[in-house]
């Protein structure tokens, strides 16, 4: 298992490398020049002088290599450079936002869990049958849907018209309860049809057929067999999840006014603060790999053969 995570973790090295290259070259790409946005978003003239002084303050003036290097170096002691914005550390700014986004995607993915397993196994025992057809179809619905129109639905539904919930913000435990709803309803439908079809597949096996004939439960045969057997995929779907939803947050937070991090990365992108947007990009796809990291491990951890030790 050592030696499978060693080449795991040399395998995602260089992608992480590669992500910081595309992330630092943001400021070379952009058809403004950064030190001209970074002072007109302070309200001051961006004169000759000026961007000239901000362009040295920027490291905008040295060779390209020079400068990846040492924002690589920065980066790596957790410094990201200053916001255009608010003049504050950039992971300052990250780490007020980012208990929020935890907190509503911890609430999404305990939802998207509970209700996968629970219908996804109820649906492939009662197969074929009336409430296997209605939750099927309502599956589809959640799928073919986009997540902030769900959003929009709720908020003008629970929220405005029958003022159950709050609007926006985090006022109160309820506040909570509508964007991770949003979130959950996106990813819900895939993880209750991948269910229901692992579990399906091994109701059919012949080791259920035998487990029978020795006259075992069937709560037993489903809960000790065939859903162990039948969560291997879904752990790694939901497992790379994780990202999916940290990184979706930016609409949803946007619509329910939630103080997290994808907030703070729109309004980046509407104010072009590029320090922002680099660190934005950068720890999403630090996220990514690290998720695809630990997902393959979990993998590797429920079948050897994987691992080549099988």
């Amino acid at each position: 298992m050592r030696a499978y995570f060693i080449k795991r973790l040399f395998m995602t090295l260089p992608l992480a490398v590669v992500m910081s290259l595309v992330a630092f070259s943001l400021l070379n790409l952009v058809p403004s020049d950064p030190a001209e946005v970074a002072l007109r978003v302070n309200d001051i003239v961006p004169t000759d002088a000026a961007v000239q002084l901000m362009r040295h303050e920027l490291g905008l003036d040295r060779p390209f290599l020079q400068r990846y290097l040492l924002w690589l170096w920065k980066v790596l002691h957790v410094d990201f450079g200053t916001s255009f914005i608010t003049r504050q550390p950039v992971w300052h700014e990250f780490r007020q936002a980012l208990p929020a986004t935890l907190y509503l995607a911890a609430v999404s993915l305990v939802m998207i869990v509970t209700l996968s397993l629970t219908l996804g196994i109820a649906c492939a025992v009662t197969e074929n049958t009336l409430f296997d057809n209605v939750v099927r179809s309502l599956v589809f619905l959640t799928v073919a849907i986009p997540n902030y129109w769900i959003g929009l639905l709720l908020l003008w539904g629970l929220a405005v018209n029958m003022d159950l919930f709050p609007v926006g913000g985090m006022q109160d435990e309820r506040s909570v309860i509508l964007p991770s709803c949003t979130l959950m309803l996106g990813y819900i439908g895939t993880y209750i049809r991948l269910i229901r079809g692992s579990m399906i597949g091994n109701l059919r096996q012949n080791y259920v057929l035998y487990a029978r004939a020795r006259g075992l439960s069937t709560p037993l045969i489903i809960g000790k067999h065939v859903l162990v057997n039948s969560l291997h995929a879904s752990l790694v779907a939901i497992g790379m999840s994780i990202p999916k939803l940290i990184a979706g947050t930016v609409v949803i937070e946007n619509i329910f006014a939630w103080p997290g991090v994808g907030r703070l990365c729109l309004s980046a992108i509407f104010n072009r603060d590029y320090p922002m947007i680099q660190a934005y990009m950068l720890l999403m796809a630090l996220l990514f790999l690290g998720c695809n990291l630990l997902t393959d491990l979990l993998q590797a951890k429920l079948d050897p053969r994987i691992r080549g030790e099988g």
